[in-house]
């Protein structure tokens, strides 16, 4: 299996830390010539420097998903850079889940501008430059809660569903291109923000990974770099045949495949 990734260009979203971070670090790993983007400079530029040590050629740019205009000036910076681009990674966002009645019509709007808006302004951006050069690959980050939504996940999982609205009618529409569209939807995974909620709740964050973890069928939480092996994979060769489908990286929690 060819998972090689040498001289492609490959963009991530929010790519300074989290499961982003290490998706930079692991095509980093395999050759990749990277650009990576997120909100706070210092963060994004230690990124820079780790995947630098490990051979890379690296673009930072700092851009906010939720504001018009910067998604698209990050795509045509790393054109500008690279002369081409063969992967976008939409990760960025966050995963607010609040019960329905305490999300206001701001909260709603402003998921909807980081998850799905995001992924429409990258995506729109790259196409005209992928279908020239003859194909890429657009990698969508999702939850589970979109294909399985449960109480108390408002906004996140109407806009994790309107993101798999978009994998799967993109991918009918770019596939005559070789531009191939895919979703990775993740479960309970170890981060920042996971690790926000252990400081709301009292408990470190030892105690509370151990906690959550007891609640998924393999019976730990999920590691950043298990997620980034998944899309390292679809951004390779070895996916030439997947497009139009969204990869559970969630150790069996979800119900629905």
């Amino acid at each position: 299996m060819n998972l090689s990734l040498k001289g492609k260009v490959i963009a991530i979203t929010g790519g300074s830390e989290g499961i982003g971070g290490a998706t930079a670090t692991r095509v980093a790993e395999l050759g990749a010539r990277l650009a990576i983007c997120a909100r706070r400079g210092e963060v994004l530029e230690a990124k820079a420097a780790e995947c630098k040590k490990l051979g890379a050629e690296v673009l930072t740019v700092v851009a906010d998903a939720a504001k018009a205009g910067d998604m698209e000036r990050f795509v045509e910076e790393t054109v500008r850079r690279f002369g081409r681009i063969d992967v976008i990674v939409n990760n960025a966002g966050g995963t607010g889940q609040s019960p329905f009645d305490t999300v206001d019509d701001k909260a709603f709007a402003h998921d909807i501008e980081i998850k799905v808006m995001a992924q429409v302004r990258t995506t729109r951006a790259a196409m005209p430059h992928m279908k020239k050069q003859g194909g890429g690959r657009i990698i969508n980050l999702n939850m589970v809660g979109a294909k399985q939504p449960g109480a108390a996940q408002f906004p996140t999982t109407v806009s994790r569903a309107a993101g798999l609205a978009l994998t799967k009618g993109l991918s009918k529409e770019l596939a005559p291109f070789n531009i191939l569209v895919n979703a990775v939807a993740v479960g309970k995974i170890k981060s920042m923000q996971q690790e926000r909620r252990a400081a709301r709740s009292g408990l470190s964050v030892q105690d509370h990974y151990d906690k959550t973890g007891k609640t998924v069928p393999i019976g730990r939480m999920g590691e950043s770099e298990e997620v980034a092996n998944v899309i390292a994979f679809l951004a390779s060769d070895a996916a030439s045949y997947v497009t139009g489908t969204c990869i559970n990286v969630d150790g069996g929690l979800s119900g629905v495949l």
